[in-house]
């Protein structure tokens, strides 16, 4: 496909080179912008509507503020295309989310643009409001710092937070809330009501205008007028809305809504805003995926839709030959349906992630029982706890990331009271292109601690459904967790009838003599391949799937331990505190002694590539585990050689 010349843009090397632009270009700008981010995304993928949504928003930022200096931080990221275009990556920008390529999110290593590494969401405002205190203790009274933040962002708790503290400093904050009603799936609960009714605050801005003007004419003076005009605004908001005094409730200066695609007023409202001291909120309406017909229609499906033909706006599949493997998400959204079919005590919470996590299954045929909560994931898990309370069956769908967030509730409103909520937690593992904010690695290893807490992991489909099936069962009286990856399965014939699993307990998929393999979830399908292949070269390994890592399964240690002199363990996790370490822990009471190697994410960041290329990049992979066992065997030999001829 034929690259489209882009004129103005192609002068836009950074934001000095924007603003040598006469504001009557902005607006041509702004559409060979929006047309790079098409064509490229198209060609080479990556998240999709919600940086279309921002061209103007972003083009005026760059334009009218000072950046690097004045300090620009975008929540979450996914609407930071465009500023990373225009901050000097457009000719890397066809890298964004590959292999050692530039990231998908902002980050602070990557560009001096980039005040702040932003991949979950609602951290803006904190961020923004640090970097403006830090500022005015330095005496930068000319610093400007802004949050641009999504109104799905803007539900969580953490924002509110923010939004207090900040309408109690004197700082040069502003905040801009993008208003598109939509996260990835459509936004919920009452703030998205109540920005739905803020137009109101339109006629009133306007009004506010013209009254203030006819005040300053009239023949008072000094602090008399200031007054005047203060008290008769107030009184027009509150005449005009009730509801436009939330934000200035808060003290915060609110503008808006505005035009969000409006590139000329964009400038001319943010070279006004920069001047009034204090902080300040401008509330901006756009359009998620603009300027690209077929996204604004299906907003969901081309938040991140894949490769595909800007043309036609049809979307790339791969082509294929005959029954695949489903995602393990679609297992755990058709499973829990069909377990609240027979179960009416069962009822779904997911943190805005219906879609991401399946659970928009259940809300399709159970609405009143399953509940979106917006991006609140400390509410959705102490929302788990009350329900739990109450003898209710609580399915509570979290991505593993996620998670980090709603920790303290986990250990305060669930663990210490032995509450019977079932954690599912989707993307447990390296999650590819997202990176390094997204890996759901750290979860075995932050939860494992954490006393009666039962922590499980299925090998494949037919495992999930019936740790699921397990978890629901009547007499439960601990928290369950049951972690999965982002991805396909292995089973085309997946749906596979309810088994009750004894808790705590192992199994063995394979004997054999010369090494023993434990494995933990998923990537126990790439040891059993290792297996397969190990064989055919004449090493005949063992290979046990623990299913448990808490309760782990001592019987099964035990077997292992007074069997082989030589252990592997396998995990999508971090490899400090994971199943590894459990394993060595056990060997140590028990007072065991053997070779045991831990593969599984390292002590290190891991950056975004594909799933594959990070599973090899860590070494456990099916390669990488034929590698550690073939050097453990080839080790144990030179030993038994070295001590044969030590005997002699």
């Amino acid at each position: 496909m034929k690259k489209t010349k882009l004129s103005l843009l192609d002068q836009i090397n950074n934001p000095t080179d924007l603003k040598k632009l006469k504001r009557s270009q902005l607006p041509q700008l702004c559409d060979e912008l929006r047309e790079f981010i098409i064509e490229t995304v198209s060609r080479h993928g990556g998240h999709f509507g919600a940086s279309l949504g921002t061209v103007e928003l972003t083009a005026a930022l760059h334009y009218v503020m000072n950046t690097p200096y004045d300090q620009l931080i975008w929540d979450v990221g996914h609407q930071a295309y465009g500023h990373k275009i225009l901050t000097g990556r457009r000719d890397t920008f066809h890298t964004n989310r590959k292999h050692k390529g530039i990231s998908g999110f902002p980050r602070r290593e990557e560009s001096v643009y980039d005040a702040f590494g932003t991949g979950h969401s609602s951290t803006s405002i904190s961020a923004a409001l640090g970097m403006a205190l830090a500022a005015k203790l330095s005496g930068q009274h000319d610093k400007q710092h802004i949050a641009v933040i999504g109104d799905g962002a803007m539900t969580a708790g953490m924002a509110f937070e923010a939004l207090n503290h900040a309408g109690a400093s004197d700082t040069n904050l502003i905040v801009i809330l993008n208003d598109n009603c939509m996260s990835i799936d459509q936004n919920v609960g009452a703030l998205k009501d109540y920005l739905t009714h803020l137009t109101l605050t339109g006629t009133y801005n306007k009004f506010r205008k013209n009254v203030g003007k006819t005040i300053t004419k009239l023949p008072l003076v000094g602090e008399r007028s200031k007054e005047l005009l203060h008290r008769t605004k107030s009184g027009i908001k509150s005449m005009l809305s009730e509801q436009a005094n939330f934000f200035e409730a808060l003290n915060l200066r609110y503008f808006g809504p505005l035009d969000g695609h409006d590139v000329l007023k964009l400038v001319e409202t943010l070279q006004y805003m920069r001047h009034i001291p204090g902080p300040k909120l401008l509330h901006v309406i756009t359009t998620k995926g603009k300027g690209y017909a077929p996204a604004e229609q299906e907003k969901t499906l081309w938040h991140f839709p894949g490769l595909f033909d800007k043309v036609t706006g049809k979307i790339q599949k791969a082509i294929i030959d005959g029954p695949q493997p489903p995602k393990y998400q679609d297992v755990f959204g058709h499973s829990v349906v069909e377990l609240a079919e027979r179960n009416d005590k069962i009822v779904g919470i997911t943190p805005a992630m219906l879609s991401g996590s399946s659970l928009k299954f259940m809300m399709e045929k159970m609405p009143e029982r399953t509940f979106d909560v917006g991006i609140c994931e400390q509410h959705a898990v102490t929302l788990a706890a009350g329900l739990a309370t109450q003898g209710m069956t609580v399915f509570c769908n979290i991505y593993s990331s996620f998670m980090q967030r709603g920790y303290d509730q986990l250990v305060h409103d669930v663990v210490l009271q032995q509450l019977p909520v079932i954690f599912c937690l989707d993307r447990g593992g390296l999650v590819g292109e997202d990176g390094a904010t997204h890996h759901g690695i750290y979860d075995i290893s932050y939860s494992r601690c954490l006393p009666g807490l039962i922590i499980s992991a299925p090998m494949n489909e037919s495992e999930l459904r019936n740790l699921m099936y397990t978890a629901q069962l009547s007499g439960l009286t601990q928290p369950f967790m049951i972690r999965y990856p982002r991805g396909q399965g292995v089973m085309p014939n997946w749906r596979t009838p309810f088994r009750k699993i004894k808790i705590g307990t192992g199994r063995k998929i394979r004997e054999g003599r010369d090494l023993a393999i434990l494995s933990f979830g998923h990537p126990g399908n790439f040891a059993l391949e290792a297996c397969e292949e190990l064989e055919a070269d004449g090493v005949n390994v063992a290979l046990f799937d623990m299913r448990f890592v808490k309760p782990i399964d001592e019987h099964l240690l035990h077997h292992v331990f007074q069997h082989y002199r030589q252990l592997i363990t396998v995990e999508d996790g971090t490899i400090i505190g994971g199943l590894g370490s459990a394993v060595l822990e056990f060997m140590a009471i028990n007072n065991y002694h053997a070779d045991v190697r831990i593969l599984g994410v390292p002590d290190r960041i891991v950056e975004h590539g594909k799933v594959t290329e990070l599973h090899k990049e860590c070494g456990f992979d099916k390669d990488g585990i034929k590698a550690v066992v073939k050097e453990m065997l080839q080790q144990e030999r030179m030993i038994q050689k070295l001590v044969k001829h030590e005997s002699l």
